[in-house]
């Protein structure tokens, strides 16, 4: 009786254990190799974040770009060009004349981009003066060879009535300074129209999907996934932030053919299979590329001394630029201009000392909390961050094509309609409560409990995300790329 006795306990002692190991927590992990060790392993449920926090979202946001619901299929704005022209032409001593003090000039351009001819009127005509870009010397138009709207071969004549340099069959530019009429004259016969530009961007959808098996939807790991120990949440956590970024990146990246003609779809082909890719869409730096300030070579020789900067005040000058900038830059040359400061501040350069913080509040301890260190010079205030997207090796830090940029932290105002704006703006659809800014929904055949059969019958859950976006860079001729 007593052997039975004791068998029996050791039988219930055994199932006990044996169920205690069967528990669908994290403790006990269900596996034949777990059931015959009584020793609880040891496993750790954080996971190690290796690479840090990997998002790059969050450029757009702290640059001013704010979300704004359209209903059409691209965004049209305008912006206005320069209230002055300079025109550009191939001049000759005397041409057709035999006075010394003659020159004629054969416009091949102004400042609008379309030559002398524009539809807006034309920037030179009789009786206008003009001053030499390369000498200073003023001169008066005295002759035009056709209808303003028409005209091409201008003869120019001294102001002061001194003998024309020789120059002959030289591109030169002139400033047109004003005019000079005599008593009694009619008034003049050409005139010079607002350049105003009319910009359309369309929308661009980016997709990503992710997937699930119901088996792998139900079976318990380890780590703790934000109270959750089911492994595919994490998977679908991270397809959510990596279509966040790579929308992030089109909005940044993303190129578009002919400006004035996007009607037609573009497809890439490749043996006769068709991808339909849409219209395309002007990016960031596209913007900047085409309209805006670029510096070159900055890998090789990254901005490390104020003349440096000195240069790029001067452009943003001629360009109406703001007082105030963010500098979103790779490490490298975040580094270069920190040396810059400390050197500034060790010989008594005062310009690279903290200044202005309007864009904070005038809160130096707001800027700082959001990551940006300040320093101002001729008048402007630079917000230097570190920009995450530049320095991963599996994005932009795997070449030496974008080194930063420059983004003026001010309102733009539209002169058709009078509404401000920040500098950068992303749309994205929406109509009658419904929104393509960030689109998510999840299909399956039963798993986790999606009955819509959305992947024809199958075994998998699958999660689904869309966006319908566009980026709207205004005034780019203030913003500026540093290059490699």
């Amino acid at each position: 009786m007593a052997t039975i006795a004791a068998a029996s306990e050791a039988a219930g002692s055994t199932f006990n254990d044996a169920k205690a190991n069967l528990r669908l927590t994290p403790e006990k992990y269900t596996t034949l190799n777990t059931l015959l060790d009584h020793n609880k392993p040891e496993v750790m449920e954080e996971l190690v974040h290796t690479y840090g926090e990997q998002g790059i979202t969050g450029f757009l946001r702290l640059t001013g770009a704010v979300n704004s619901g359209g209903a059409s299929d691209q965004i049209e704005y305008f912006e206005e060009g320069r209230r002055h022209r300079l025109v550009t032409g191939v001049t000759d001593s005397k041409g057709s004349t035999t006075t010394a003090d003659n020159i004629t000039l054969s416009v091949t351009a102004d400042d609008s981009g379309s030559g002398a001819t524009v539809g807006k009127g034309t920037a030179l005509g009789p009786n206008d003066v003009v001053m030499d870009s390369a000498d200073g010397r003023r001169y008066v138009v005295i002759s035009a060879d056709g209808s303003p709207t028409a005209a091409d071969d201008y003869v120019l004549m001294t102001l002061d009535g001194e003998d024309a340099a020789a120059n002959n069959s030289t591109s030169r530019s002139f400033i047109v300074l004003g005019n000079m009429y005599g008593q009694g004259t009619e008034q003049p016969s050409h005139f010079l129209d607002v350049d105003v530009k009319r910009r359309k961007n369309p929308f661009m959808i980016v997709k990503d999907r992710f997937q699930v098996n119901g088996s792998q939807a139900t079976n318990i790991g380890y780590i703790n996934v934000g109270g959750d120990y089911r492994w595919f949440m994490y998977g679908e956590q991270e397809a959510r932030k990596r279509f966040e970024d790579r929308r992030e990146m089109m909005l940044l990246f993303a190129e578009t053919g002919n400006e004035d003609d996007n009607t037609d779809a573009t497809a890439a082909v490749y043996n006769g299979n068709a991808q339909d890719i849409g219209k395309g869409s002007e990016g960031y730096i596209s913007a900047i590329e085409d309209r805006g300030i670029n510096i070159s070579n900055a890998n090789a020789n990254p901005l490390d001394s104020f003349a440096e900067f000195d240069d790029i005040i001067l452009e943003l000058d001629k360009n109406g630029a703001p007082a105030e900038y963010a500098m979103y830059l790779n490490r490298k040359q975040d580094l270069a201009i920190d040396d810059m400061l400390a050197s500034g501040v060790s010989t008594g350069v005062t310009a690279g000392l903290a200044g202005q913080f309007g864009a904070f509040n005038n809160d130096a301890d707001m800027a700082v909390k959001l990551g940006f260190k300040s320093f101002t010079r001729g008048g402007y205030t630079f917000h230097k961050h570190d920009w995450k997207l530049l320095n991963d090796p599996t994005l932009l830090g795997a070449t030496t094509y974008l080194q930063g940029a420059m983004i003026p932290m001010s309102q733009v105002v539209d002169p058709r309609t009078g509404f401000k704006a920040p500098a950068l703006s992303m749309y994205y659809k929406e109509a009658n409560g419904y929104s393509r800014e960030l689109e998510h929904w999840v299909t399956g055949g039963g798993v986790l409990g999606h009955t819509n059969n959305g992947d024809a019958g199958r075994d998998v859950a699958t999660f689904h995300y869309r966006s319908e976006i566009c980026l709207v860079t205004r005034a780019a001729n203030q913003h500026v790329l540093i290059k490699g």
